[in-house]
């Protein structure tokens, strides 16, 4: 009965995403299956977390537009979020929400579970509101490099706050709402994994995520294989097959180790 009211509570979420152009169809089918998972075997402590990314990055992806003109041609993806997305931001907290079924005495779950979220909110608000620094940010392995807003790798004041803020969100919901009696400090514990989190996210972005070059525009991007003036981008540094959803998930499996391991 709870799987079936997680799918369905799941489902009404996805279409109101899908509906205002948040997911696109293919992530507001991995939506479902993400949200009926946590909602459906975790129960509602593990929907709060969830529904606080869900809710708060969907915002902040909507908010100061007239300041984030021009820097889609950055990003691989627009703010729609695909299934690829879907899964790189929430697909470790569904896995950890799916072992709470067989463990469900095992408090590490729920840590493990926190920390994820609290890694990709971390990282998803210091995007969205690092270019509001009013300063070009600096790469992150050579903060005397100043880069172009939107840049993988690129850190700033703004972004760095915004950061420790979406951690500090989910970790204070998870120590307010635990599924069973935890001491208040885990929430320390599940922010500070958040944050170092997006900032390995920023490493990978700043070494070797696949970045390419286009060649019409003379900049450094994500999309592949077109930029978004239509010219064929070419790798100019990282991984081929490392791609920014790849890099999210990094993001949570560091927080997640940081977490059980610290």
């Amino acid at each position: 009965m709870q799987l079936f009211a997680g799918f369905f509570l799941a489902g009404l979420i996805a279409i109101a995403a899908y509906r205002v152009h948040s997911l696109s169809r293919s992530g507001a089918i991995a939506a479902v299956l993400v949200g009926t998972v946590i909602f459906g075997i975790g129960g509602w402590q593990w929907a709060v977390l969830l529904l606080a990314f869900f809710i708060s990055s969907t915002l902040l992806t909507r908010a100061f537009k007239r300041r984030k003109t021009g820097l889609s041609e950055k990003f691989s993806k627009g703010g729609q979020r695909d299934a690829g997305q879907v899964f790189g931001n929430g697909g470790l907290a569904t896995i950890f929400a799916g072992l709470h079924y067989f463990l469900p005495n095992a408090p590490w779950v729920w840590l493990a579970f926190a920390a994820s979220l609290a890694a990709v909110n971390a990282d998803t608000w210091s995007t969205e509101l690092g270019v509001l620094n009013p300063h070009p940010p600096r790469m992150l392995t050579n903060l005397g490099r100043v880069v172009e807003k939107g840049t993988s790798g690129g850190v700033s004041l703004v972004g760095t706050l915004a950061a420790l803020a979406g951690a500090a969100l989910v970790g204070i919901l998870a120590a307010i709402f635990p599924p069973a009696p935890a001491p208040w400090t885990i929430g320390v514990w599940i922010t500070l994994a958040g944050f170092l989190g997006s900032l390995f996210d920023s490493l990978l972005g700043a070494t070797i995520q696949a970045i390419y070059h286009c060649p019409s525009c003379d900049k450094e991007t994500e999309r592949h294989p077109l930029h978004t003036c239509g010219t064929p981008t070419s790798l100019k540094r990282g991984w081929e097959w490392l791609n920014n959803d790849l890099v999210n998930l990094g993001c949570a499996v560091f927080a997640v180790l940081f977490v059980l391991l610290a």
